[in-house]
């Protein structure tokens, strides 16, 4: 395990996640960010990061602190930041929490939310997940992705997603070269959509989407196309859609590949918590499996 790509993984998904917020929910082009800046639809401040970052940090503090993957721990963990911060979480999280909230465990909570919702296959659980492929080596990441995932997200091609992008993460941030850490991510990946779009990612076009499959196929080809931390996030979040959910993923990835020292300085020194976030990080690096 390298440390300070372990390290960049965590804070390039708060550092994505918080460059994308302004341009959440926009159509590409209205304007360029290359800075942190404040706006959009949630008025965050520059340097702010949303959901993303918060249920990520939710999910890398049960690793830490139950040595491993607890499903209860984590959904009270995502209630809570869920009652502190309720304007960021989408449709699906939000009505699987009020449930677990209310009593019903949180499997049952995510099939009945899937079966009144017509489905749950939105990106939520993706762009949570990279903790998962940080603490886990790659053999353990698949089954861990799915039952993060499941907590909230039902749907198991939700799951598929998150475990794609975090087998990728577990790879890169244990001496796999990118290309190998992508062909054992999808030799892993069960679901036939999600695996035609990444097997050929260069022939579909990038779609910011809210859509699990749709989003991971857009984030992992900005990423694979990318010769830079910086560039890969700046072509992320400009795409606009879900601009903050795309740059958090991939923020995870470039900063998996690229370490926490290619982050730029003036975006780090502008993040919210950065110091807290860096705390947490370091802690899920030192105490994840070989």
């Amino acid at each position: 395990m390298n440390e300070m790509q372990a390290v960049g993984a965590f804070i390039g998904l708060a550092i994505g996640d918080a460059l994308g917020a302004p341009l959440e929910g926009l159509p590409p082009g209205p304007f360029v960010v290359t800075e942190m800046q404040g706006g959009g639809i949630h008025n965050t401040l520059p340097g702010q990061y949303t959901d993303d970052t918060l249920q990520a940090s939710a999910l890398a503090q049960t690793l830490v602190r139950r040595g491993g993957f607890d499903p209860e721990d984590f959904a009270k963990r995502l209630v809570q930041i869920y009652r502190a911060h309720p304007k960021f979480f989408g449709p699906t999280s939000r009505a699987v929490l009020d449930l677990i909230e209310e009593g019903v465990s949180p499997g049952a909570a995510a099939r009945l939310v899937h079966e009144t919702r017509g489905g749950s296959r939105s990106n939520g659980s993706v762009m949570r997940g990279i903790p998962v492929g940080i603490f886990y080596p790659p053999k353990e990441v698949r089954e861990v992705s799915l039952a993060a995932s499941g907590v909230t997200h039902h749907d198991p091609v939700a799951g598929e997603a998150s475990a794609f992008v975090n087998r990728m993460v577990s790879g890169i941030c244990r001496g796999e070269g990118v290309g190998a850490a992508f062909g054992q991510a999808l030799s892993a990946c069960r679901d036939t959509e999600l695996r035609a779009l990444l097997e050929d990612y260069r022939e579909h076009p990038p779609d910011p989407s809210l859509d699990a499959v749709l989003c991971t196929h857009c984030a992992v080809r900005v990423f694979m196309e990318a010769s830079s931390f910086r560039e890969a996030v700046v072509a992320a979040v400009n795409l606009g859609g879900d601009a903050d959910t795309v740059g958090a993923i991939v923020g995870g990835l470039a900063g998996a590949r690229y370490g926490y020292e290619a982050i730029p300085a003036p975006w780090l020194s502008a993040l919210q918590d950065r110091e807290e976030l860096l705390a947490l990080a370091r802690r899920l690096a030192r105490v994840s499996r070989a």
